[in-house]
């Protein structure tokens, strides 16, 4: 697959094209020259296999949590082969999951109880209920 329109790169990415041009505005993807001619194919910008790649690992360090910035500075240290450093912001998204993780399992460990106050009584006003009215 090379040679495709900015809509199929979106579609091969699970994006919008919108979003690929996001990305381009925020230098995560490059801009081709648009294609000469006319007829069908003059004037369109093409993408390629390697675009198609650059979308996927976007998309694949959103859903493991680092920002675009983040991102930005992995794909420049893939270009200098600065692995100390990418290990490194690394162990920081991995610190950031653990305490993300350790505030739902305490919010779990809360709601758990509170479930179990409310099957527990029989008269008065629902702990969950009153647990969420912000007084």
């Amino acid at each position: 697959m090379s040679d495709i329109t900015i809509a199929g790169l979106a579609r091969e990415g699970g994006v919008g094209v919108e979003t690929v041009r996001y990305y381009q505005r925020r230098g995560l993807i490059g801009l081709p020259e648009r294609g000469a001619g006319g007829g069908l194919r003059g004037n369109v910008r093409r993408y390629g296999e390697d675009d198609v790649r650059r979308l996927r690992f976007i998309r694949s360090a959103q859903a493991a949590g680092f920002t675009l910035e983040q991102i930005g500075e992995l794909i420049e240290l893939d270009a200098s082969e600065d692995r100390a450093r990418a290990r490194q912001l690394a162990n920081q998204r991995i610190e950031a999951l653990d305490q993300k993780i350790a505030e739902l399992q305490a919010a779990r460990k809360s709601l758990h109880r509170l479930a179990h106050d409310c099957g527990a009584g029989t008269s008065g006003p629902c702990p969950i209920l009153t647990a969420f009215d912000g007084g």
